[in-house]
Formats: structure tokens, C-alpha cells, sequence
């Protein structure tokens, strides 16, 4: 399968968006593992309706404007990553959970560490948003895009959270 992608400027740096013709497929953040998340044959730049979307709704989250996100996102996965993935988009937007709280949820309270591995693999961050799970101690722990830009998604989350 080809993918299309584009390239968008943000306040944690420029991101690349990935679709195929009908869904969102991933988001890479600068400087993340090349070997996370892996998307062969990035053909298509700037092209289709999902990338013009999602560059717009990821302008209004930056702007604190959205705090919901609209677009068909379909990550590949295996089916435990998708369920803890699944789980992940019912954290309310300026929430933060931990990895056991997730592994609870999805009926499992012992794989926390199978729950973060899972959340490790997330494609879509921000759209399917790890960012805002923690650690038990309510220290942050581990995202694709660094620290720093998980601390700058959770602070943008939390002052646009009391408009």
C-alpha cells in the first residue's frame, strides 16, 4: 500500500502525518525511533482529505481551541495494542491516567507493563492520546516525541481546559 503524508509545523516541532485514502495512519514526531512505528512506500506528498484535515485539527488543539478530534484513524496494531489503545481515547482531554488505571480498564490489571509497552507502539499520538498516561507516582514516563513534549501537551491541555 502507498501512503500519503505531509509534513506539519508545530509548537513541539514539525511532525509528519501519515493516511492512506480514507484513514490516519501515524504520526511521527521529530526525533522519534525510526524503528517505532514503520510506514514503507511514503509516496504522496501533501495529498488527500484526511492530511488537509488533520493539519487543521491538530492547528486547533496547538491553538487550544480543540479538544476532540474528527477523522477515521485506523492504527495497525495487534489486537491487545489496539484494545489499549482503544481505552486510551476515553481519557477526557486534561486528564491524565496511569499505565495500571489502563490495564484495569481493559480487564487486565496485572499487564502494566504489557499495557505500556502497547502504549510505546501507539501510532497516533495525540489523536489516540498516550500522552496524557503517567506513571503511578504521577511522574511522566516514556513518549515517542520526548518528555519535554508530552510535559507541553499536558500543559496545553490544562490551561485551555478552564476556557
Amino acid at each position: 500500500m502507498k501512503y500519503n503524508y505531509t509534513i506539519m509545523k508545530s509548537p513541539v516541532g514539525d511532525i509528519t502525518l501519515i493516511a492512506d485514502n480514507v484513514s490516519l495512519r501515524g504520526i511521527y514526531w521529530p526525533n522519534q525511533k525510526p524503528d517505532r512505528v514503520k510506514f514503507p512506500n511514503l509516496e504522496n506528498k501533501d495529498r488527500g482529505p484526511i492530511l488537509k484535515s488533520a493539519v487543521k485539527q491538530l492547528e486547533g488543539y496547538f491553538s487550544g481551541k480543540r479538544k476532540e478530534f474528527n477523522l477515521p484513524l485506523k492504527p495497525v496494531g495487534t489486537e491487545f495494542q489496539k484494545e489499549v489503545w482503544e481505552a486510551l481515547r476515553s481519557i477526557s482531554y486534561g486528564e491524565t491516567v496511569s499505565y495500571g488505571d489502563i490495564a484495569k480498564q481493559i480487564g487486565r490489571p496485572k499487564a502494566v507493563r504489557a499495557v505500556g509497552a502497547a502504549i510505546g507502539k501507539n501510532p497516533l499520538s495525540i489523536m489516540i492520546p498516550c500522552h496524557r498516561v503517567i506513571g503511578a507516582s504521577g511522574k511522566l514516563t516514556g513518549f515517542a516525541g520526548g518528555l519535554s513534549t508530552k510535559a507541553f501537551l499536558l500543559n496545553l491541555e490544562n490551561q485551555t481546559d478552564s476556557h
